[in-house]
């Protein structure tokens, strides 16, 4: 499967999809445009459809927690899963200073690919599709944003319960990574004080250690 594949949307004009996937680093290298001012528009489209597909989901909302849904789910580490999943290392441009050190694969790199897509999509084919690609791509970390809204996280809540006698060091900790880089599952161990509470699997770090602070919750009297 090739990116236009995955992604869902056949460019007419090739040349905006070159430009959303070359970094400034390559682009200083070879004298040519870099992914910038897409990347630019495109943080912007992004943010206005995801705040009007919210507005119509979530009539009963509040306009903070609207906010604090769009926060959630417009941020590096939401976009850093978008790229995962189309694979989007494979084909980023990246000058030799980031190749040695691993740019592909720098979630701020690849989440601001994203983004650049967007703007490129957007010029190649109307807002339309370029709406397509963010709800198809951004729709189901809404739905799991939504669900939270208002209430304190996990960590949030452990951390609370677990200071109210005075302070304690809590760390979490990868243990376990599976899976190619585009899918990968994480498993994550909360310690207190050096000692193992719980461990938790996810999609991504943030969700593996959402589900080991839950489990600890459990276990905490």
């Amino acid at each position: 499967m090739n990116l236009e594949e995955s992604i869902g949307y056949k460019f007419k004009n090739n040349k905006l999809l070159e430009e959303a996937l070359t970094h400034t680093s390559y682009a200083n290298e070879k004298g040519i445009k870099s992914n910038e001012k897409l990347e630019f528009l495109g943080d912007s489209i992004l943010e206005f459809i995801s705040s009007k597909y919210l507005y119509s989901r979530f009539p009963n909302l509040r306009e903070g927690e609207l906010t604090k849904v769009r926060a959630t789910v417009v941020c590096e580490e939401s976009l850093y899963e978008v790229a995962k999943k189309h694979n989007i290392s494979k084909y980023i441009k990246v000058g030799y200073s980031e190749s040695i050190n691993n740019g592909r694969n720098k979630p701020t790199i690849l989440a601001d690919s994203i983004e650049a897509i967007i703007a490129a999509i957007y010029f190649d084919g109307g807002l339309e599709e370029a709406e397509k690609f963010i709800l198809a791509n951004l729709t189901e970390a809404i739905e799991i944003a939504s669900k939270n809204v208002g209430q304190k996280d996990y960590k949030t809540v452990l951390q609370e319960k677990l200071q109210k006698n005075g302070d304690v060091d809590i760390e979490y900790k990868i243990i376990a990574e599976n899976g190619p880089d585009h899918d990968k599952t994480f498993t994550v161990e909360v310690e207190v004080n050096g000692k193992v509470l719980a461990d938790g699997v996810g999609k991504s770090k943030k969700l593996a250690e959402m589900q080991a602070a839950k489990k600890a919750l459990e276990n905490v009297k």
